[in-house]
């Protein structure tokens, strides 16, 4: 249940908050009666009213307290408003967007890149391209024992891959490439790997002696294609920088395998509208983390932002950055 606070005490959760976010330690009294101008004796008398209805939270013996979830909570709904960006940080961002050299899966993945930095937080894209489809496959031979095969997709998508030909000349390339682009252009990309497989497969055996190699490596591109499309992650390991993580080698090996699993970053996508936040044991990445996601829709292309951090993250800054980079992608 969310208990309405006094004006005091609002400003008091939102200093502890506010400085617990600037180093993971507990905040005592001292700070907050040079912020506020009372007394130590007023301020603690505060905290420990806020403390017994679960906003905040003690982590030892000594008087500082820490932000609870449901702390982080009151204040997200409450007491938080989107941060002012510098006239540069929205530039930056307009600048990936105006780029026209850019197809729109790209200028995001760029523009996550620059909010990761800015951050430090870990930044993740979730495509839904069920409707892209294969559009086209080529070879570009490099030399006599290499080409790189290419797989182009309907809405701009690139994806290439190194091939060794040293046993196997460039006609019978051509044979699969011709095969390839007669029998399954216009597939769907999510179901491209299992038409080379059943279809492609069984019938190039019978044009190239070593179709083994070259199969392997369309495949390859086939399936980096259709994860690549789904899924974008930027800053992965900046969130064994944060002190709280950083001395904790359990941690640090349970939260890079947690964004190494395509399968649970995937469960971030959001049915609802606008920024959704979602604090610790709400979230279903990891307790101690917080995500902030928003959905977009341009050009009839769906898709999941969402920036991952520490639950003492700068929520105010990270909504302001999700809305402008939300506006830009549906401007496009």
């Amino acid at each position: 249940m969310i208990i309405l606070l006094s004006t005091r005490q609002n400003e008091i959760l939102k200093l502890i908050i506010e400085e617990y976010g600037k180093a993971p330690v507990p905040v005592g009294s001292t700070a907050i009666c040079n912020t506020l101008g009372v007394s130590p004796a007023t301020v603690r008398s505060e905290m420990a009213k806020l403390e017994e209805m679960g906003y905040l939270e003690k982590t030892h013996i000594s008087s500082g307290r820490i932000p609870s979830e449901n702390g982080y909570r009151y204040y997200v709904d409450n007491l938080m408003k989107p941060k002012n960006m510098t006239g540069e940080e929205v530039l930056n961002l307009q600048r990936v967007f105006q780029n026209k050299s850019l197809i729109l899966s790209d200028a995001i993945s760029k523009s996550l890149e620059i909010i990761s930095e800015m951050t430090h937080y870990t930044a993740v894209v979730l495509g839904n391209n069920d409707d892209s489809r294969l559009k086209k496959v080529e070879t570009i031979p490099i030399n006599k024992d290499s080409v790189i095969a290419i797989v182009i997709t309907d809405n701009g998508h690139v994806e290439n891959k190194k091939i060794d030909i040293k046993d196997t000349n460039l006609e019978e390339i051509a044979k699969i490439v011709e095969l390839i682009n007669k029998l399954i252009v216009g597939t769907p990309i999510s179901e491209v790997s299992e038409k080379l497989e059943f279809e492609i497969k069984p019938i190039i055996g019978q044009y190239v002696t070593n179709h083994e190699v070259i199969y392997n490596a369309f495949y390859s591109a086939f399936s980096d294609l259709k994860n690549s499309s789904e899924m974008t992650v930027k800053g992965k390991n900046n969130m064994l920088e944060f002190e709280e993580f950083s001395s904790n080698a359990k941690k640090i090996k349970d939260l890079v395998n947690k964004l190494d699993d395509e399968n649970l970053v995937s469960s971030i996508k959001e049915d609802s509208n606008g920024i959704n936040i979602y604090i610790g044991a709400e979230n279903n990445i990891d307790d101690d983390l917080t995500i902030i996601k928003t959905k977009y829709n341009a050009d009839n292309e769906e898709g999941t932002l969402a920036i991952i951090g520490p639950k003492r993250m700068e929520y105010d800054k990270v909504v302001s950055l999700l809305e402008v980079l939300k506006s830009c992608i549906e401007r496009e």
